[in-house]
């Protein structure tokens, strides 16, 4: 009796000295900006939570679209942000070429590489998932995914490439709005990168 009122008593002042050596201990939670909870002057627990912000749909069909967008940026922000650090390498690399025909060997060899090992999850996505990634290339990078084939290739290879995008019903310039038509989509991508959804 006496070892199990001791181990109670214990267990109490652990769970008391760690609230008051923690004045504020913080939780991530889904949905939740920030929660934390901190001891006031009395002793008591106060509990602080500001919650995110929440869209309410009053049609079905722009509930499932927003959720079908949340889909389709937690399967193609990765491959965005990807493009943008390869971007930035390619960048690096080709400054370190002198001659043009280098140059062009170089991002063709790069094109190669990048043609098997992205192609085969690109296949894998609808037509929707394309259109979000490329706007989400533009957003990462600040160039339409045809001023970067135009960049590193040539217009003929980038006017090429975009007639095989519209014959798919896809567009390479593609232009990314926040503040437009875009809003919903920055705002899923802010809460994606925030870990909220």
């Amino acid at each position: 009796m006496k070892a199990r009122n001791l181990i109670l008593l214990l267990l109490c002042l652990v769970v008391l000295d760690c609230g008051t050596l923690r004045a504020q201990h913080y939780q991530r939670v889904r949905g939740v900006r920030t929660a934390y909870w901190s001891v006031d002057s009395r002793g008591d627990s106060v509990l602080y939570v500001t919650l995110v912000p929440v869209n309410v749909y009053h049609r079905m069909r722009d509930l499932k679209k927003y959720e079908r967008m949340v889909r389709a940026v937690k399967k193609v922000y990765p491959l965005a942000v990807e493009a943008s650090k390869r971007m930035e390498n390619l960048d690096q690399e080709l400054a370190k070429y002198e001659k043009r025909g280098d140059r062009k060997a170089y991002t063709k060899a790069i094109e190669e590489a990048l043609k098997q090992e992205i192609a085969p999850m690109l296949w894998k996505m609808t037509r929707y998932e394309g259109k979000i990634l490329l706007k989400l290339i533009d957003r990462e990078t600040n160039y339409t995914a045809f001023g970067i084939i135009k960049e590193f290739r040539s217009g003929f290879t980038a006017g090429f490439y975009q007639a095989i995008a519209k014959l798919f019903g896809n567009d390479l310039k593609l232009e990314y709005d926040p503040d437009g038509e875009d809003a919903m989509l920055e705002e899923i991508v802010i809460y994606h990168k925030a870990g909220l959804l």
